[in-house]
């Protein structure tokens, strides 16, 4: 079985002690392809030397996440600009313009500022073809209602760490989104376990988010892409269908939407 953990960061420096032997795990586990999102200029050579040093394992996206929106954005985006657009059909092409998206939870100091940023990079993700990694908390409507006023026919791409109602979820796969699936499914009665149990299995991919959210029993530990079974067996469990299935459906719905 093959296995694509969508989203990592495993250039965090949580793992700056044993990198090598968290990803050997990972392959041992039949995690083969893992994506690398972007987060914002002070990550991006870390994020670029592992891609460098690995290419057969890992795939970049490049964005500019809502969280890290501050007064600077403006420079950081034509930075984010000059990579997406100099480096497209390039060896070293990115597979999606992410993380990006809204995020009300932490900070609403800079909202009308993310706002601006994420049009900007679902206006590029259009113009690149390239689908969205979005990175949504505490700010489903908002987005809903952004996504309209965009007014495309579809959308590609996938909500990272799918938070959301089931209602919310129905509503992002009509727009065209798949769902990233992690360790909060594994939690008792998360709602995303739901999720995962009840919409079309070909709208799921499978995350880890490492270092964080690690699925049970892991929960409270750093999370590694070795994981990705685990959360694939949860489904499986709550489906009623083998854990083969699961990875077979997920892989090839991760392979065609980032074009792997």
């Amino acid at each position: 079985m093959q296995f694509v953990d969508t989203h990592c960061h495993l250039y965090d420096e949580a793992f700056d002690g044993d990198r090598d032997e968290v990803l050997q795990r990972a392959l041992d586990a039949g995690v083969t392809t893992l994506l690398l999102p972007a987060i914002d200029s002070q990550s991006h050579e870390r994020q670029e030397l592992l891609a460098a040093q690995h290419p057969e394992c890992f795939r970049q996206m490049m964005g500019l996440h809502p969280t890290s929106v501050k007064e600077d954005f403006e420079q950081e985006l034509d930075i984010i600009h000059d990579k997406l657009f100099h480096s497209h059909n390039s060896p070293t092409e990115y597979v999606a313009v992410g993380e990006i998206g809204l995020d009300f939870y932490w900070d609403t100091t800079y909202l009308e500022q993310q706002r601006e940023v994420l049009l900007h990079q679902m206006q590029w993700a259009e113009e690149l073809q390239l689908p969205v990694c979005l990175h949504v908390r505490k700010a489903y409507n908002e987005l809903f209602g952004l996504l309209k006023r965009l007014n495309r026919p579809r959308y590609q791409g996938v909500m990272h760490c799918f938070g959301g109602s089931l209602q919310e979820a129905y509503k992002a796969i009509e727009m065209g989104f798949h769902l990233g699936v992690g360790g909060v499914a594994t939690f008792k009665n998360a709602v995303l376990g739901t999720i995962a149990a009840t919409v079309p299995l070909e709208s799921l991919v499978l995350e880890t988010d490492a270092p964080y959210l690690s699925p049970v029993p892991h929960r409270g530990q750093r999370n590694e892409p070795a994981y990705i079974p685990l959360i694939a067996q949860k489904i499986a469990d709550l489906r009623s269908i083998t854990l083969g299935e699961v990875a077979d459906i997920t892989t090839a719905s991760a392979k065609s939407l980032f074009n792997l």
